[in-house]
């Protein structure tokens, strides 16, 4: 059996992080409505959801578009008796009219462009009493408040896009609205009557409490032309939680990294500060060597100064003595050719 690669379109069991509670929450919310019926999950992927659903149901048929996710659901889940996979689009079901109890088509429609035909064929194959159980994001919550954009989505939609394509073929309608957090809560719109409490509230004031939960990520539609199939299973508080407890854990993990990335900026802090300081006491020995220097320049230039003129002094009693010499010598000159007529007489030697 190959193992199917999870490409970000499709979820495959084992991928972390908190797409997979989303995924597995949903079905096992959708359990409560499938004991003894015969059920049909549409885009069932990798088949984990109709294997799932398998275990209350009469019977279950996973369609899915992907031939290579139909062959591995076929044989992963080979062993059970009661559950069919079939490789079809969702807008030709290659099944009877009114021939299923339970539709289930979690995270298909905003795929899809051809949303109405969908849904007509989805109305086909239910029978009068049948229920739908579809999810689907909330474009204002998943899109446009988070400026994301998920690039395997044709067409999301908003609340009101989506109560119009449900309510045009399904008359009776229950809303509920899912968000991952720690857990992953699936609640109903209208809480009254409902089992379990919700109660929701912000930090800043734990006083003002809601029963609702507010801007949900997902929307998810329990749907049906007939009102008792809807009151048959009583709208209730759905939480799903990791026994691994994985989110908060990364929690946890997030704000150590965090904390440790806050405690190493302070670190750096502390040493820019004394780079800082060595720099300034740098620089204030840098401006005493310059001081100084500039203090053996102007020395400097005065000596050279006091030797200047010193030679200058030199030079001119150098010139004095060589001009006196000459005198002498002129002197001397003269002497002696006043001795020279002795000198040739014999007088003189």
């Amino acid at each position: 059996m190959s193992e199917l690669p999870f490409t970000g379109e499709r979820f495959v069991p084992g991928t972390k992080g908190e797409i997979w509670i989303e995924h597995w929450h949903r079905y096992h919310f959708a359990s409560r409505w499938v004991a003894g019926k015969r059920v049909l999950d549409v885009a069932c992927g990798e088949g984990y959801g109709s294997a799932l659903l398998a275990r209350g149901a009469a019977s279950v048929v996973g369609i899915d578009i992907s031939p290579q996710a139909i062959d591995h659901a076929k044989s992963a889940y080979a062993p059970l008796g009661n559950v069919e996979f079939v490789c079809a689009s969702c807008t030709e079901l290659p099944l009877e009219s009114a021939s299923i109890d339970v539709a289930v088509s979690f995270e298909t429609l905003e795929h899809i462009a051809e949303q109405a035909r969908f849904a007509d064929e989805l109305a086909r194959v239910l029978k009068p009493g049948g229920v739908l159980l579809l999810s689907c994001p909330n474009k204002l919550e998943y899109t446009d408040k988070r400026s994301f954009v998920n690039e395997f989505h044709v067409k999301e939609l908003y609340r009101e896009e989506l109560a119009a394509l449900v309510s045009a073929r399904w008359p009776h309608a229950t809303w509920f609205a899912q968000r991952p957090s720690f857990f992953s809560v699936i609640s109903p719109e209208s809480p009254a009557g409902a089992a379990g409490q919700l109660v929701e509230a912000e930090e800043a004031d734990p006083s003002k409490a809601k029963d609702t939960l507010s801007d949900p990520l997902y929307f998810i539609v329990a749907a049906s032309r007939e009102k008792q199939s809807l009151d048959a299973i009583a709208p209730a508080l759905s939480v799903f939680a990791d026994r691994g407890d994985w989110v908060h854990r990364d929690y946890e993990k997030v704000m150590g990294m965090l904390e440790e990335s806050v405690g190493h900026g302070e670190s750096l802090q502390a040493q820019l500060a004394l780079r800082e300081s060595d720099v300034t006491r740098l620089g204030h020995d840098l401006r005493e060597m310059l001081t100084e220097r500039n203090d053996v320049q102007r020395r400097l230039v005065g000596q050279e100064a006091a030797l200047a003129a010193a030679n200058s002094e030199l030079a001119a009693r150098a010139q004095q003595l060589s001009e006196k010499q000459h005198e002498l010598d002129a002197r001397r000159g003269w002497r002696w050719w006043l001795k020279l007529p002795l000198i040739r007489l014999g007088i003189l030697k």
